[in-house]
């Protein structure tokens, strides 16, 4: 079977990827091992929930992804407020002020997913192999083949790797990857809450991780605890009522009484940065080319990020320009290293930061929280680079 492009991988990263490319006129194969749950029927909440920025909405919005999504379920961020390990140190940051909309937007994984799997089922210029499994890639000068495990070959100029951190596509094509354990998980769940958050997320830096609160509809949040190995195997291992009273402690009581209303999960956390993220006839995008630590809760819209910028590049290819030319790859990677770099810098950085128990660190750091909120150019050049104005 001949295709133009091969991606594999259709979760949210890699289905945007084939969404932004509806109207490219490319011939595309989307491979994934398993169909996206139904959305539920009932009132629960995935625990697994993203902040997506508003330059990355706009993104979705293009495949009417976004659009299509039950918006009652996804919450506006309009102001956010971090503190470090001393009470003093705290950076506050305004939607009103900094003359947007909103800061970010909550979104529940599988709502988005099953907006985009949805988009990319309505496509005509997709072919959907689903459920189907890789099996073998072998990439030559002017095509790759992938054959799946029931025997069928795929030929294609360009397969593009989006089959998460540990990607299959990436081991095949031979780009090394050598990922930096954080010793720390990130502990989520959802809760109700006793006080209104007011649309607002926080997050403290403290001795024992980072934990942040995310605001979801109504009186509901969503938290994300970075905790080191062993508290987060205790976190884990909490009954529900404990559990509630260890987040609402590390929370300063912000928002009141909490009531779990999902139960805690666990995922390692890592750092990856590749040398390259294409070879010929090949290219990665979203956590099978970067990993970084959610503490800015950055990841899934770097891998926005990449989608688009890989769809930019195909799209505006010269008429005849084979879209798996290396050279043409390279315009992609080029586009995308200094902003995922300065993404892994700035996040590893703080957990490193913030993480370490040197007294004359917890002083600078502590200061440079507070001087940070008094110096309105920098901190709207942070905050115009988090919704995704800048970069």
């Amino acid at each position: 079977m001949e295709f133009d492009l091969i991606v594999v991988g259709a979760g949210l990263v890699g289905a945007s990827l084939v969404a932004a490319l509806k109207d490219s006129g490319l011939h595309i194969a989307l491979i994934e091992g398993r169909a996206p749950s139904a959305l539920p029927q009932d009132a629960s909440w995935d625990n697994r929930i993203y902040a997506i920025n508003p330059a990355n909405a706009r993104f979705l919005d293009l495949s009417g992804a976004w659009s299509g999504l039950d918006q009652s379920r996804i919450a506006a961020v309009h102001e956010m407020h971090i503190w470090g390990d001393d009470a003093a140190a705290r950076l506050d940051f305004s939607a009103y002020q900094a003359g947007v909309e909103e800061l970010a937007f909550i979104a529940e994984s599988r709502l988005m997913q099953d907006g985009l799997w949805r988009a990319v089922q309505g496509q005509s210029n997709v072919e959907i192999f689903c459920p189907a499994a890789c099996a073998a890639l072998d990439v030559g000068d002017d095509a790759a083949m992938l054959t799946l495990q029931d025997g069928r070959a795929l030929h294609a100029k360009l397969i593009v790797g989006a089959d998460g951190r540990d990607s299959w596509v990436r081991a095949q094509a031979g780009i090394e990857a050598q990922p930096r354990a954080y010793g720390q998980d990130g502990v989520v769940a959802n809760f109700e809450t006793e006080k209104p958050h007011r649309n607002s997320a926080y997050q403290w830096f403290r001795e024992d991780g980072i934990l942040a609160y995310l605001p979801l509809p109504g009186n509901r949040i969503s938290i994300v605890w970075s905790a080191f190995d062993a508290l987060s195997q205790e976190l884990m291992a909490l009954p529900p009522d404990e559990f509630c009273s260890r987040v609402q402690e590390a929370g300063k009581n912000t928002l009141g009484k909490l009531r779990l209303i999902t139960p805690p999960a666990a995922f390692s956390l890592r750092l990856l940065n590749l040398d390259q993220l294409v070879k010929p006839r090949v290219a990665l995008i979203g956590d099978a080319a970067h990993n970084v630590h959610p503490l800015a809760g950055q990841g899934v819209n770097l891998g926005f990020q990449d989608a688009q910028q890989l769809a930019r590049v195909l799209l505006q290819r010269e008429s005849q320009r084979d879209c798996g030319d290396h050279l043409l790859l390279r315009r992609y990677e080029r586009a995308r290293k200094e902003d995922i770099l300065s993404m892994q810098l700035l996040t590893d950085g703080l957990q490193k930061l913030f993480n370490n128990p040197d007294p004359l660190l917890r002083t600078l750091r502590n200061t440079g929280l507070s001087l940070t909120n008094h110096l309105g150019g920098l901190k709207n050049r942070l905050m115009r680079h988090a919704i995704g104005e800048l970069g």
